[in-house]
Protein backbone atom coordinates (compact mmCIF):
# COMPACT_ATOMS: atom_id res chain seq x y z
CA UNK A 1 0.00 0.00 0.00
CA UNK A 2 1.27 3.22 -0.71
CA UNK A 3 2.44 5.85 1.65
CA UNK A 4 -0.18 8.18 3.17
CA UNK A 5 1.02 11.61 1.79
CA UNK A 6 0.06 14.66 4.34
CA UNK A 7 0.15 18.25 4.11
CA UNK A 8 -0.51 21.42 5.80
CA UNK A 9 -3.35 23.95 4.35
CA UNK A 10 -3.93 27.03 6.16
CA UNK A 11 -6.89 29.50 5.71
CA UNK A 12 -7.33 32.95 6.06
CA UNK A 13 -11.34 33.45 5.18
CA UNK A 14 -13.29 36.83 6.11
CA UNK A 15 -14.78 35.30 9.39
CA UNK A 16 -12.34 32.68 10.60
CA UNK A 17 -9.50 30.63 10.10
CA UNK A 18 -8.39 27.19 9.31
CA UNK A 19 -6.11 24.86 9.85
CA UNK A 20 -6.17 21.53 8.04
CA UNK A 21 -4.22 18.74 8.04
CA UNK A 22 -5.13 16.64 4.34
CA UNK A 23 -4.09 13.37 2.95
CA UNK A 24 -3.83 12.61 -0.70
CA UNK A 25 -7.35 11.43 -0.68
CA UNK A 26 -8.73 14.68 -0.14
CA UNK A 27 -9.93 13.42 3.36
CA UNK A 28 -9.49 16.15 6.05
CA UNK A 29 -7.98 14.09 8.87
CA UNK A 30 -7.62 17.13 11.44
CA UNK A 31 -8.82 20.77 11.45
CA UNK A 32 -9.05 23.44 13.68
CA UNK A 33 -11.91 26.37 12.68
CA UNK A 34 -11.49 29.88 14.92
CA UNK A 35 -14.29 32.14 13.89
CA UNK A 36 -12.67 35.89 14.54
CA UNK A 37 -14.16 37.63 17.62
CA UNK A 38 -14.18 40.87 15.34
CA UNK A 39 -13.92 40.29 11.88
CA UNK A 40 -13.25 43.74 11.08
CA UNK A 41 -13.73 47.41 12.87
CA UNK A 42 -15.44 50.62 11.35
CA UNK A 43 -14.69 53.83 12.50
CA UNK A 44 -16.44 55.06 9.91
CA UNK A 45 -19.36 53.96 8.13
CA UNK A 46 -18.59 51.80 5.23
CA UNK A 47 -15.22 51.48 6.81
CA UNK A 48 -13.65 48.07 7.30
CA UNK A 49 -10.30 47.61 8.71
CA UNK A 50 -8.56 45.14 11.13
CA UNK A 51 -5.08 44.81 12.80
CA UNK A 52 -2.69 42.76 10.65
CA UNK A 53 -1.14 41.28 13.91
CA UNK A 54 -4.81 40.24 15.08
CA UNK A 55 -4.96 37.63 12.06
CA UNK A 56 -1.45 36.29 13.04
CA UNK A 57 -2.25 35.85 15.95
CA UNK A 58 -5.16 33.65 15.19
CA UNK A 59 -3.73 32.15 13.37
CA UNK A 60 -0.71 31.16 16.34
CA UNK A 61 -3.55 30.29 18.48
CA UNK A 62 -4.94 27.98 15.63
CA UNK A 63 -1.26 26.29 14.48
CA UNK A 64 -0.65 25.35 18.22
CA UNK A 65 -4.23 23.74 18.81
CA UNK A 66 -3.48 21.68 16.27
CA UNK A 67 0.11 20.12 16.98
CA UNK A 68 -1.36 20.11 20.56
CA UNK A 69 -4.43 18.02 19.83
CA UNK A 70 -2.60 15.88 16.07
CA UNK A 71 1.19 16.36 16.98
CA UNK A 72 1.58 12.78 14.68
CA UNK A 73 -0.13 14.27 11.95
CA UNK A 74 1.48 17.62 11.58
CA UNK A 75 5.16 15.96 12.07
CA UNK A 76 4.09 13.59 8.99
CA UNK A 77 2.97 17.12 7.02
CA UNK A 78 5.27 16.92 3.86
CA UNK A 79 4.83 21.14 3.23
CA UNK A 80 2.21 23.31 3.50
CA UNK A 81 0.81 26.53 1.69
CA UNK A 82 -1.55 29.44 3.05
CA UNK A 83 -4.51 30.43 1.39
CA UNK A 84 -6.58 34.28 2.51
CA UNK A 85 -9.19 36.90 1.29
CA UNK A 86 -8.25 39.14 -1.58
CA UNK A 87 -7.63 42.76 -2.29
CA UNK A 88 -6.86 43.91 1.34
CA UNK A 89 -3.83 45.91 1.46
CA UNK A 90 -0.82 45.89 4.63
CA UNK A 91 1.13 49.12 5.15
CA UNK A 92 4.15 48.57 6.61
CA UNK A 93 7.26 50.62 7.46
CA UNK A 94 10.71 50.37 6.27
CA UNK A 95 11.31 47.93 9.49
CA UNK A 96 8.24 46.27 8.49
CA UNK A 97 5.65 47.74 11.15
CA UNK A 98 2.59 48.64 10.50
CA UNK A 99 1.78 52.34 9.85
CA UNK A 100 -1.93 52.09 10.22
CA UNK A 101 -4.66 49.33 9.98
CA UNK A 102 -5.06 47.15 6.77
CA UNK A 103 -7.89 47.59 4.60
CA UNK A 104 -10.30 44.74 4.07
CA UNK A 105 -12.16 44.05 0.55
CA UNK A 106 -15.22 44.86 2.20
CA UNK A 107 -14.26 47.99 2.47
CA UNK A 108 -16.66 50.82 0.84
CA UNK A 109 -14.28 54.28 1.01
CA UNK A 110 -13.52 55.55 -1.95
CA UNK A 111 -10.61 58.28 -3.00
CA UNK A 112 -11.65 61.25 -4.60
CA UNK A 113 -8.53 60.85 -7.45
CA UNK A 114 -6.95 64.00 -6.90
CA UNK A 115 -3.95 62.60 -9.24
CA UNK A 116 -5.50 62.24 -12.80
CA UNK A 117 -4.22 59.64 -15.20
CA UNK A 118 -2.29 61.24 -17.88
CA UNK A 119 -4.27 62.46 -20.48
CA UNK A 120 -3.53 60.90 -23.65
CA UNK A 121 -4.67 57.49 -21.32
CA UNK A 122 -7.56 58.99 -20.23
CA UNK A 123 -8.50 59.69 -24.62
CA UNK A 124 -7.74 56.06 -24.64
CA UNK A 125 -10.07 54.46 -22.18
CA UNK A 126 -12.77 56.71 -22.92
CA UNK A 127 -12.73 55.70 -26.71
CA UNK A 128 -13.09 51.81 -25.37
CA UNK A 129 -15.87 52.73 -22.85
CA UNK A 130 -14.22 52.34 -20.13
CA UNK A 131 -13.75 55.67 -18.32
CA UNK A 132 -16.06 55.15 -15.45
CA UNK A 133 -14.69 51.45 -14.71
CA UNK A 134 -11.35 52.83 -14.63
CA UNK A 135 -12.28 55.77 -12.19
CA UNK A 136 -14.16 52.84 -9.94
CA UNK A 137 -10.90 50.72 -9.58
CA UNK A 138 -9.00 53.62 -9.04
CA UNK A 139 -11.39 55.01 -6.44
CA UNK A 140 -11.54 52.19 -4.51
CA UNK A 141 -7.56 51.18 -4.60
CA UNK A 142 -6.76 51.75 -0.84
CA UNK A 143 -3.67 53.36 -1.36
CA UNK A 144 -4.55 56.01 -3.13
CA UNK A 145 -7.38 56.92 -0.70
CA UNK A 146 -4.24 57.00 2.03
CA UNK A 147 -2.05 59.08 -0.20
CA UNK A 148 -4.64 61.60 -0.26
CA UNK A 149 -6.38 61.43 3.21
CA UNK A 150 -3.12 60.11 5.26
CA UNK A 151 -0.26 61.84 3.43
CA UNK A 152 1.92 61.34 6.90
CA UNK A 153 0.53 57.70 6.66
CA UNK A 154 1.71 57.13 3.24
CA UNK A 155 5.38 58.91 3.77
CA UNK A 156 6.14 56.12 5.91
CA UNK A 157 4.88 53.22 4.31
CA UNK A 158 7.65 51.54 2.74
CA UNK A 159 6.27 48.59 2.08
CA UNK A 160 2.71 48.10 0.50
CA UNK A 161 1.25 44.33 0.42
CA UNK A 162 -2.07 42.01 0.26
CA UNK A 163 -2.71 40.45 3.57
CA UNK A 164 -1.08 37.13 1.96
CA UNK A 165 2.21 38.49 1.52
CA UNK A 166 2.19 39.99 5.14
CA UNK A 167 1.70 36.12 5.95
CA UNK A 168 4.10 35.37 4.28
CA UNK A 169 6.64 37.83 5.43
CA UNK A 170 5.73 36.27 9.06
CA UNK A 171 6.19 33.12 8.38
CA UNK A 172 9.21 33.18 6.50
CA UNK A 173 11.18 36.68 7.09
CA UNK A 174 11.10 37.38 3.12
CA UNK A 175 9.45 40.06 1.36
CA UNK A 176 7.71 37.54 -1.45
CA UNK A 177 4.52 36.62 -2.59
CA UNK A 178 2.46 34.34 -5.12
CA UNK A 179 1.46 35.97 -8.55
CA UNK A 180 -2.58 34.78 -8.00
CA UNK A 181 -2.39 36.28 -4.75
CA UNK A 182 -1.68 40.13 -6.32
CA UNK A 183 -5.34 39.68 -7.15
CA UNK A 184 -7.29 42.88 -6.50
CA UNK A 185 -6.58 46.47 -6.49
CA UNK A 186 -2.86 45.56 -7.69
CA UNK A 187 -0.50 46.17 -10.98
CA UNK A 188 -0.53 43.22 -11.83
CA UNK A 189 -0.27 41.23 -15.76
CA UNK A 190 -1.77 37.86 -14.51
CA UNK A 191 -0.91 36.75 -18.16
CA UNK A 192 3.08 37.71 -17.94
CA UNK A 193 3.26 37.08 -14.04
CA UNK A 194 4.77 40.30 -13.77
CA UNK A 195 3.99 43.66 -12.05
CA UNK A 196 3.21 46.78 -14.74
CA UNK A 197 6.10 49.49 -14.72
CA UNK A 198 4.70 52.65 -12.99
CA UNK A 199 3.81 54.33 -16.40
CA UNK A 200 2.21 51.32 -17.74
CA UNK A 201 -1.01 52.31 -20.03
CA UNK A 202 -3.09 49.52 -18.11
CA UNK A 203 -1.04 50.43 -14.41
CA UNK A 204 -4.34 52.50 -12.81
CA UNK A 205 -3.67 51.90 -9.64
CA UNK A 206 -0.56 54.40 -8.69
CA UNK A 207 1.18 52.23 -6.36
CA UNK A 208 5.37 52.55 -7.15
CA UNK A 209 6.53 49.67 -7.56
CA UNK A 210 9.30 49.65 -5.70
CA UNK A 211 7.01 49.64 -2.63
CA UNK A 212 5.44 46.07 -3.59
CA UNK A 213 7.06 42.60 -3.09
CA UNK A 214 8.98 40.09 -5.16
CA UNK A 215 6.51 38.11 -7.16
CA UNK A 216 7.00 34.34 -7.80
CA UNK A 217 4.91 31.51 -9.68
CA UNK A 218 2.84 29.16 -7.86
CA UNK A 219 4.47 25.90 -6.88
CA UNK A 220 7.64 28.02 -6.19
CA UNK A 221 9.52 26.87 -2.93
CA UNK A 222 9.18 30.26 -0.78
CA UNK A 223 11.33 29.10 2.18
CA UNK A 224 11.38 26.95 5.35
CA UNK A 225 10.24 27.22 8.74
CA UNK A 226 12.91 28.93 11.42
CA UNK A 227 13.25 27.88 14.80
CA UNK A 228 11.79 31.27 15.73
CA UNK A 229 8.70 30.73 13.82
CA UNK A 230 8.22 27.17 14.70
CA UNK A 231 8.31 27.69 18.56
CA UNK A 232 6.01 30.62 18.41
CA UNK A 233 3.16 28.90 16.05
CA UNK A 234 3.75 25.12 16.94
CA UNK A 235 4.80 24.13 13.67
CA UNK A 236 7.64 21.87 12.45
CA UNK A 237 11.09 23.92 11.87
CA UNK A 238 11.81 23.12 8.54
CA UNK A 239 8.47 22.84 7.21
CA UNK A 240 8.64 23.88 3.52
CA UNK A 241 6.55 26.83 2.50
CA UNK A 242 5.21 27.22 -1.66
CA UNK A 243 3.78 29.50 -3.04
CA UNK A 244 -0.29 29.33 -3.64
CA UNK A 245 -3.41 31.49 -4.47
CA UNK A 246 -6.23 33.57 -3.13
CA UNK A 247 -9.32 31.78 -1.08
CA UNK A 248 -12.43 31.93 -4.17
CA UNK A 249 -9.65 30.09 -6.73
CA UNK A 250 -8.73 27.55 -4.08
CA UNK A 251 -12.10 26.75 -3.50
CA UNK A 252 -12.71 26.47 -7.59
CA UNK A 253 -9.76 23.64 -7.95
CA UNK A 254 -11.01 22.50 -4.79
CA UNK A 255 -14.87 21.59 -6.29
CA UNK A 256 -12.91 19.85 -9.15
CA UNK A 257 -13.09 22.39 -11.68
CA UNK A 258 -10.20 22.09 -13.57
CA UNK A 259 -11.24 22.21 -17.00
CA UNK A 260 -13.68 24.64 -18.95
CA UNK A 261 -16.28 22.38 -19.10
CA UNK A 262 -17.01 23.63 -15.70
CA UNK A 263 -18.37 26.61 -14.09
CA UNK A 264 -17.64 26.95 -10.11
CA UNK A 265 -19.68 29.36 -8.08
CA UNK A 266 -18.93 30.48 -4.50
CA UNK A 267 -21.85 31.48 -2.77
CA UNK A 268 -19.39 33.44 -0.08
CA UNK A 269 -19.77 37.09 1.17
CA UNK A 270 -18.66 37.98 -2.03
CA UNK A 271 -20.21 35.96 -4.67
CA UNK A 272 -18.33 34.24 -7.64
CA UNK A 273 -18.92 32.28 -11.00
CA UNK A 274 -15.15 31.44 -12.55
CA UNK A 275 -13.99 28.95 -15.42
CA UNK A 276 -10.78 27.47 -15.81
CA UNK A 277 -8.78 28.16 -18.81
CA UNK A 278 -5.59 27.07 -19.90
CA UNK A 279 -5.47 30.15 -22.15
CA UNK A 280 -5.73 33.57 -20.70
CA UNK A 281 -9.56 34.54 -21.32
CA UNK A 282 -11.01 37.55 -19.79
CA UNK A 283 -14.09 37.42 -18.70
CA UNK A 284 -15.45 40.18 -20.05
CA UNK A 285 -14.00 43.12 -22.64
CA UNK A 286 -10.82 44.70 -20.85
CA UNK A 287 -11.27 43.08 -17.02
CA UNK A 288 -8.65 40.67 -16.11
CA UNK A 289 -8.55 36.86 -15.46
CA UNK A 290 -6.72 35.60 -12.85
CA UNK A 291 -3.68 33.40 -12.24
CA UNK A 292 -4.21 30.56 -10.18
CA UNK A 293 -2.46 28.13 -7.70
CA UNK A 294 -1.50 26.17 -10.60
CA UNK A 295 0.73 27.15 -13.14
CA UNK A 296 -0.92 27.93 -16.38
CA UNK A 297 -4.23 28.01 -15.57
CA UNK A 298 -6.47 31.49 -15.26
CA UNK A 299 -9.75 32.11 -14.27
CA UNK A 300 -12.51 33.66 -15.85
CA UNK A 301 -14.47 35.49 -13.11
CA UNK A 302 -17.61 37.40 -12.65
CA UNK A 303 -18.40 38.97 -8.89
CA UNK A 304 -21.14 39.89 -7.30
CA UNK A 305 -19.81 42.40 -5.11
CA UNK A 306 -22.06 41.89 -2.03
CA UNK A 307 -23.62 38.04 -2.94
CA UNK A 308 -24.20 36.59 0.06
CA UNK A 309 -23.41 39.18 2.28
CA UNK A 310 -27.12 40.69 1.01
CA UNK A 311 -28.52 37.70 2.67
CA UNK A 312 -27.08 38.39 6.11
CA UNK A 313 -28.59 41.89 5.47
CA UNK A 314 -31.86 40.47 4.78
CA UNK A 315 -32.03 38.46 8.29
CA UNK A 316 -31.06 41.91 9.95
CA UNK A 317 -33.24 44.04 8.44
CA UNK A 318 -36.32 42.37 7.38
CA UNK A 319 -36.05 38.92 8.97
CA UNK A 320 -37.12 39.77 12.69
CA UNK A 321 -39.77 36.86 12.82
CA UNK A 322 -37.72 34.56 11.14
CA UNK A 323 -34.63 35.12 13.53
CA UNK A 324 -36.63 34.23 16.54
CA UNK A 325 -38.15 31.48 15.43
CA UNK A 326 -35.04 29.83 14.51
CA UNK A 327 -33.78 30.60 18.11
CA UNK A 328 -36.86 28.58 19.43
CA UNK A 329 -36.15 25.80 17.30
CA UNK A 330 -32.46 25.72 17.77
CA UNK A 331 -31.54 26.13 13.75
CA UNK A 332 -29.83 28.76 11.60
CA UNK A 333 -32.11 31.89 10.77
CA UNK A 334 -31.19 30.84 7.18
CA UNK A 335 -32.37 27.14 7.66
CA UNK A 336 -35.86 28.52 8.63
CA UNK A 337 -35.98 30.78 5.48
CA UNK A 338 -34.95 28.58 3.19
CA UNK A 339 -37.30 25.84 4.41
CA UNK A 340 -40.40 28.56 4.17
CA UNK A 341 -38.50 29.65 0.76
CA UNK A 342 -39.54 26.63 -0.76
CA UNK A 343 -43.61 27.36 -0.41
CA UNK A 344 -43.16 30.30 -2.92
CA UNK A 345 -43.19 29.61 -6.55
CA UNK A 346 -40.11 29.42 -8.88
CA UNK A 347 -39.98 33.19 -10.02
CA UNK A 348 -41.15 34.67 -6.55
CA UNK A 349 -44.97 34.89 -8.20
CA UNK A 350 -43.71 38.04 -10.35
CA UNK A 351 -40.74 39.48 -8.04
CA UNK A 352 -37.38 40.13 -9.39
CA UNK A 353 -34.47 41.41 -7.95
CA UNK A 354 -31.17 42.94 -9.27
CA UNK A 355 -28.75 42.15 -6.31
CA UNK A 356 -26.44 44.59 -7.33
CA UNK A 357 -25.77 46.04 -3.36
CA UNK A 358 -22.56 46.86 -4.42
CA UNK A 359 -21.30 48.16 -7.34
CA UNK A 360 -19.42 45.92 -10.27
CA UNK A 361 -16.34 46.79 -12.08
CA UNK A 362 -18.87 47.18 -15.35
CA UNK A 363 -21.48 48.32 -13.81
CA UNK A 364 -20.32 51.08 -11.37
CA UNK A 365 -23.10 53.22 -10.53
CA UNK A 366 -25.26 50.01 -10.46
CA UNK A 367 -27.87 49.65 -7.50
CA UNK A 368 -30.05 46.75 -6.36
CA UNK A 369 -33.74 47.07 -7.27
CA UNK A 370 -36.57 45.17 -6.67
CA UNK A 371 -39.44 44.92 -9.36
CA UNK A 372 -42.91 43.25 -9.75
CA UNK A 373 -44.84 44.21 -5.80
CA UNK A 374 -48.35 43.14 -5.53
CA UNK A 375 -50.32 43.12 -2.23
CA UNK A 376 -50.22 39.58 -1.83
CA UNK A 377 -46.11 39.84 -1.77
CA UNK A 378 -44.52 38.64 1.71
CA UNK A 379 -40.66 39.33 3.35
CA UNK A 380 -40.22 35.22 2.20
CA UNK A 381 -41.20 36.68 -1.16
CA UNK A 382 -38.45 39.04 -1.38
CA UNK A 383 -35.70 36.25 0.43
CA UNK A 384 -37.00 33.93 -2.54
CA UNK A 385 -36.20 36.92 -5.27
CA UNK A 386 -32.53 37.71 -3.50
CA UNK A 387 -31.53 33.86 -3.90
CA UNK A 388 -32.90 34.16 -7.52
CA UNK A 389 -31.22 37.33 -8.16
CA UNK A 390 -27.62 36.17 -6.91
CA UNK A 391 -28.03 33.54 -9.36
CA UNK A 392 -29.57 35.67 -12.31
CA UNK A 393 -26.29 37.95 -11.82
CA UNK A 394 -24.05 34.96 -11.88
CA UNK A 395 -25.77 33.22 -14.82
CA UNK A 396 -25.49 36.30 -16.82
CA UNK A 397 -21.98 36.42 -16.40
CA UNK A 398 -21.41 32.98 -17.32
CA UNK A 399 -22.80 33.49 -20.53
CA UNK A 400 -20.18 36.31 -20.78
CA UNK A 401 -17.40 33.83 -20.18
CA UNK A 402 -18.90 30.96 -22.31
CA UNK A 403 -18.74 34.10 -25.21
CA UNK A 404 -15.60 34.71 -24.76
CA UNK A 405 -14.25 31.20 -24.81
CA UNK A 406 -16.63 29.77 -27.36
CA UNK A 407 -17.56 26.90 -25.27
CA UNK A 408 -20.78 26.03 -23.13
CA UNK A 409 -20.18 24.49 -19.45
CA UNK A 410 -21.64 21.08 -18.86
CA UNK A 411 -21.81 21.47 -15.00
CA UNK A 412 -22.28 23.95 -12.34
CA UNK A 413 -19.92 22.79 -8.66
CA UNK A 414 -20.65 24.86 -5.73
CA UNK A 415 -19.50 26.17 -2.21
CA UNK A 416 -19.38 29.08 0.27
CA UNK A 417 -22.22 29.01 3.02
CA UNK A 418 -24.87 29.20 0.76
CA UNK A 419 -24.09 25.69 -1.32
CA UNK A 420 -24.96 23.82 2.61
CA UNK A 421 -28.43 24.67 1.29
CA UNK A 422 -30.38 21.94 -0.86
CA UNK A 423 -33.01 24.80 -1.67
CA UNK A 424 -30.73 26.94 -3.24
CA UNK A 425 -29.03 24.36 -4.84
CA UNK A 426 -31.75 23.22 -6.75
CA UNK A 427 -32.55 26.68 -7.50
CA UNK A 428 -28.88 27.23 -9.06
CA UNK A 429 -29.85 23.97 -11.17
CA UNK A 430 -32.98 25.07 -12.71
CA UNK A 431 -32.04 28.57 -13.08
CA UNK A 432 -28.73 27.39 -14.97
CA UNK A 433 -30.42 24.31 -16.48
CA UNK A 434 -27.26 21.85 -15.88
CA UNK A 435 -26.51 19.74 -13.13
CA UNK A 436 -25.10 21.42 -10.27
CA UNK A 437 -22.80 19.31 -7.77
CA UNK A 438 -21.79 19.73 -4.27
CA UNK A 439 -18.66 17.88 -3.05
CA UNK A 440 -17.40 16.05 -0.03
CA UNK A 441 -17.08 18.93 2.23
CA UNK A 442 -17.62 22.26 2.69
CA UNK A 443 -14.04 23.64 2.94
CA UNK A 444 -13.14 23.72 -0.37
CA UNK A 445 -10.77 26.30 -0.46
CA UNK A 446 -8.63 23.88 2.08
CA UNK A 447 -9.42 21.42 -0.25
CA UNK A 448 -8.12 23.57 -3.20
CA UNK A 449 -5.26 24.65 -1.28
CA UNK A 450 -3.96 21.36 -0.53
CA UNK A 451 -4.83 19.40 -4.25
CA UNK A 452 -2.33 22.68 -5.32
CA UNK A 453 0.47 21.57 -2.32
CA UNK A 454 0.17 17.84 -4.02
CA UNK A 455 1.15 19.13 -7.32
CA UNK A 456 3.86 20.99 -5.92
CA UNK A 457 5.16 17.90 -4.50
CA UNK A 458 4.62 15.72 -7.55
CA UNK A 459 2.41 13.43 -5.75
CA UNK A 460 0.40 13.58 -8.40
CA UNK A 461 0.97 14.75 -12.56
CA UNK A 462 -2.20 16.47 -13.33
CA UNK A 463 -4.75 18.45 -12.02
CA UNK A 464 -7.02 16.58 -13.76
CA UNK A 465 -5.38 13.19 -11.54
CA UNK A 466 -5.48 15.27 -8.09
CA UNK A 467 -9.30 15.81 -8.69
CA UNK A 468 -10.17 12.15 -8.99
CA UNK A 469 -8.80 11.63 -6.51
CA UNK A 470 -9.21 13.97 -3.46
CA UNK A 471 -12.42 15.56 -5.09
CA UNK A 472 -15.71 13.54 -3.96
CA UNK A 473 -18.81 14.45 -5.29
CA UNK A 474 -21.43 14.26 -2.37
CA UNK A 475 -25.05 15.10 -4.14
CA UNK A 476 -25.76 16.28 -7.04
CA UNK A 477 -28.95 18.47 -8.25
CA UNK A 478 -30.80 18.04 -11.86
CA UNK A 479 -32.88 21.48 -13.15
CA UNK A 480 -36.13 20.93 -13.18
CA UNK A 481 -37.08 21.02 -16.89
CA UNK A 482 -40.63 23.62 -15.90
CA UNK A 483 -38.54 25.19 -13.75
CA UNK A 484 -35.79 26.61 -15.90
CA UNK A 485 -38.33 28.05 -18.77
CA UNK A 486 -39.86 29.74 -15.94
CA UNK A 487 -36.30 30.89 -15.43
CA UNK A 488 -35.66 31.34 -18.29
CA UNK A 489 -38.45 33.55 -19.43
CA UNK A 490 -37.85 35.91 -16.67
CA UNK A 491 -33.77 36.19 -17.12
CA UNK A 492 -34.42 36.94 -20.74
CA UNK A 493 -37.50 38.95 -20.26
CA UNK A 494 -36.93 40.73 -17.23
CA UNK A 495 -34.25 40.35 -15.69
CA UNK A 496 -31.63 41.24 -18.56
CA UNK A 497 -33.55 44.11 -18.77
CA UNK A 498 -33.12 45.86 -15.64
CA UNK A 499 -29.92 47.14 -16.24
CA UNK A 500 -29.94 48.73 -19.46
CA UNK A 501 -33.40 50.62 -18.33
CA UNK A 502 -32.12 51.70 -15.01
CA UNK A 503 -28.64 53.08 -15.73
CA UNK A 504 -29.58 56.07 -16.41
CA UNK A 505 -31.95 56.39 -13.47
CA UNK A 506 -28.63 55.04 -11.41
CA UNK A 507 -26.42 57.71 -12.51
CA UNK A 508 -28.84 60.21 -11.50
CA UNK A 509 -29.23 58.62 -8.11
CA UNK A 510 -25.25 58.98 -7.96
CA UNK A 511 -25.26 62.37 -8.78
CA UNK A 512 -27.76 63.06 -5.86
CA UNK A 513 -25.77 61.47 -3.77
Amino acid sequence: MKKEQLVLAIDFGTQSIRAAIVNQKGNILALIKDKYDEPYFSTHPGWAEQHPEYYWEKMVLATNKLATKHPELLKQALAFTITTFRDSPVFLDENFVPTRPMVLWLDQRQAAIHKKLPLIRRILFGIVGMTETIKLNMKRTPGIWVRENEPEVWAKTRYYMNFSTYITYRLLGKYIDSVPNQTGHFPIRFRSGKWYGDNAMKNIFQIPVDKLCEIVPPGTLMGELSAAVSKETGLPKGLKMYAAGTDKGSESIGTGCYSNDYAAISYGTASVINVANKRYVEPETFLPAYATSIPNLFHSEVQVYRGYWTVNWFIEEIATNESLEAKIELLATEEVLNKKMLEISPGADGLVLQPYWGPTLKRPEARGAIIGFSDFHTRIHIYRALIEGIAFALYEGLQSIEKRQRKRVKEIRVSGGGSQSDAICQITADIFGIPVKRTQTYETAVIGTAMATMLYLNVYDSLEEATKNMVHIDKTFIPNQDNHIKYAYLFKSVYRELYPRLSAVYKRLKKFQ
